[in-house]
């Protein structure tokens, strides 16, 4: 399935016009005269989103506690309210410095956490959801998504009896979790394939770039497909995982993040393991303005040379980004390892 340009359309009209500022959604001068950062529906939810969240992984990556709790303060002051994280970042670590970077804060943010069974057992997942919530210090999580749905397996796994799927109901029913969700990096058949089931999510994650529309899209094809659902969409990978798509030339910070950000999606999630790189995407989020369709056309055909074959979308084309062990090798490639 594609989606047509008239269709596009629309939902880039319809995300633009949905753009709300903190200073709308918490009223005027909560929290920070500088509250800049736009906000827009995630979903139908009832929530509001800011445009741009802040990736956890990254933040396990920062340089101790104190850089991290700096990350968190700024990007709150800034508007943004939403925090990614995953039970498997940094062996733990991503989520226990996010629950003590919110101490005292945990009204103003969004938090979304991730189950990372791999093995798909509900008793397993219900086990790391309790596991999350210490870390996190928190009673409940706004969004938990099953992570990296990436085999072609994953979704008989998920929906088996037993499944993961049974620990998102029951976590729902218990207060443990407000809305559900999965994410995924490898193929958009996959997504499509989990939405096929049926499932009452209330969200869906995966990579959206100027890269992706060229190979293996899930712009062309999962988006249109969440969308229609009126699922809250969380786009992730902007700048291609580890900033592929700015250290090799197919567009600059500015251009990447814009392009994600134009989509009808709910939010960005980019990394941010430093206050230079969150200084850096906060001055794009809080003056952006959505690219126009042509804008967007034309950079994509600009990438369309280097896109084709998914050498610059490694998630897609490569194990790097699969699980624990891939993401040990969380690095740029030299240009001659890249995929042929």
């Amino acid at each position: 399935m594609t989606v047509s340009r008239r269709a596009f359309m629309k939902g880039l009209a319809a995300g633009a016009a949905g753009l709300t500022t903190p200073a709308m959604v918490f009223g005027e001068g909560a929290h920070s005269p500088a509250a800049t950062v736009p906000h827009r529906p995630m979903g139908k939810t009832g929530l509001d989103v800011s445009i741009i969240g802040l990736g956890g992984f990254h933040l396990g990556s920062a340089r101790d506690q104190p850089t991290a709790n700096d990350i968190v303060a700024r990007a709150l002051d800034a508007g943004i309210n939403f925090f990614d994280n995953a039970w498997d970042y940094h062996d733990g670590l991503s989520e226990t410095r996010l629950g003590d970077a919110l101490a005292g804060k945990r009204d103003r943010a969004i938090v979304m956490t991730k189950v990372c069974t791999h093995g798909r057992d509900a008793k397993v997942a219900m086990q790391m959801l309790d596991e999350s919530l210490r870390r996190l210090r928190t009673d409940h999580i706004d969004v938990w998504q099953i992570h990296e749905v990436i085999y072609d397996n994953d979704p008989d796994l998920i929906f088996a009896p037993g499944g993961a799927a049974e620990a998102l109901v029951q976590a729902k029913q218990q207060g443990k979790v407000r809305f559900v969700g999965f994410t995924g990096h490898k193929d958009p058949s996959i997504h499509l394939r989990m939405l096929e089931r049926g499932f009452p999510f209330d969200t869906v994650q995966m990579p959206l770039n100027c890269l992706d529309a060229t190979f293996r899209s899930f712009e062309q094809h999962v988006l249109p497909e969440a969308n229609r659902r009126g699922l809250a969409v969380f786009g992730m990978k902007s700048l291609g995982g580890s900033g592929e798509i700015v250290k090799y030339g197919a567009a600059t910070p500015d251009e990447a993040l814009r392009y994600a950000m134009s989509l009808p999606v709910a939010t960005t999630i980019s990394g941010m393991e430093s206050p230079d790189v969150l200084a850096q995407n906060l001055a794009i989020a809080t003056s952006f303005t959505p690219m126009t369709g042509d804008e967007m056309r034309a950079l994509r055909e600009r990438c369309r040379p280097l896109a084709a074959d998914g050498r610059f979308e490694l998630f897609k084309t490569t194990k790097i980004y699969d699980g624990a062990v891939g993401r040990q090798q969380h690095h740029f490639p030299p240009p001659e390892k890249l995929p042929a």
